[in-house]
Order: structure tokens, then sequence, then C-alpha cells
């Protein structure tokens, strides 16, 4: 496997054949770590990148929480520019809304919340280590959303149901090029599904 920042230099090597008034990188969030966007910004390179959202990182906490009125796209996307930091230490970042995505992924969790309060009360509660809570509580589906007493028994955790709404039909994306719109940040971000 390929380190992402060694592509992106092999990237910027092959580009540099090419007789190109402007370049303009874009890449998903696996993409998106420091290392890249320095090597992406050497020679006043653009880049448009993709950001994950990870309870209590900066995009979390600074940028999902921060107050701001969307402005309407096209094509069910909504967005609003959110800059964090001051000076050299800038980052500026577009959070793009998609309410239909939004009520497809709330009306999901809701299905797995229910199958999993299905399953909860089917249990014998306060055996927390038989082999179906252990199952549970390991599952990618159903584990973020349980949490278990000092007895063992599993309860939903309404907490973490809260939090993932938050993220519902939301994506971030981050960009040091700022003659673009957000607008056009967004709609250049969403040609990389196309590619």
């Amino acid at each position: 496997k390929t380190r992402d920042v060694t592509t992106v230099e092999k990237v910027k090597a092959d580009l540099r054949g090419w007789k190109l008034g402007r370049c303009i990188f874009v890449g998903d969030a696996g993409m998106n770590s420091e290392e890249n966007q320095r090597a992406l910004a050497l020679g006043n390179g653009k880049y448009i990148l993709g950001s994950k959202m990870r309870a209590g990182d900066e995009v979390t906490k600074d940028v999902l929480a921060r107050a701001g009125r969307y402005h309407d796209v096209k094509g069910n996307l909504r967005v609003k520019e959110v800059i964090v930091g001051d000076g050299a230490r800038q980052k500026r970042y577009v959070v793009c809304h998609n309410p239909d995505e939004e009520t497809r992924q709330r009306k999901h969790r809701e299905k797995l919340v229910a199958q999993l309060g299905v399953e909860l009360a089917s249990m014998r509660q306060g055996d927390g280590h038989s082999k179906r809570a252990c199952e549970l509580v390991t599952s990618g589906r159903y584990g973020k959303y349980l949490r278990q007493t000092s007895t063992g028994k599993l309860l939903l955790d309404k907490g973490a149901i809260e939090d993932a709404a938050r993220y519902d039909g939301n994506w971030v994306i981050t960009s040091n090029d700022d003659t673009l719109t957000a607008e056009d940040l967004a709609l250049g971000y969403k040609q990389l599904l196309r590619v």
C-alpha cells in the first residue's frame, strides 16, 4: 500500500510536465493530513479535502458546533463557511448539508435503535459477559449506541444517540483556496464522486 503523502508527491511531480494554468487537488477525508496539506500547498498549490468528523476533534468541536446560516446551493445542498484560528494558523472549512440524506440517516438510526431495544428486552440482563452481550457491545452497527452499567446491564446510550444526530446529512471540507466561494468548494468536492 502506498502512503498518502507519497501519492501526493507523485501526482504533483506528474503534473509538472503539463502546461496547466491552475490545478486544484481534490481528495477525500482519507487524504486529509497535516503532512498532505503541507505537500499540496508547496509552490502555491491549492486543495479541497474532505474532513473526518470524530468526536472531540477540531471539526466536531469548533466547526460543526459553530452557529451560522446555511446558504442554499442547488440539488439539495446547503453550505456554510467556518473559519477556525487566526493568522497563519487559520483554517477554512465548509460545512455541507443534504436534508434528504439527513432524513435517510435519521430513519436508519431509528430503525437500528428500535431493533436494539427489542434485542435488549429479549436478553437476560445482568450478565454483561454473555456471548450475545459481547457481540452487541463490539458490534460496529449497535455498539456505539450502548452503554454498560457496573452490574453488566446493557442500556441504550441516549447521549450517543443524540450525538450521532449531529452528523446526519453533514460533511465537511477544508481548503486553502481563498478565491473560491463556499459553494464552489462544495461543488468541486462533489466532482470527486464522479471521478
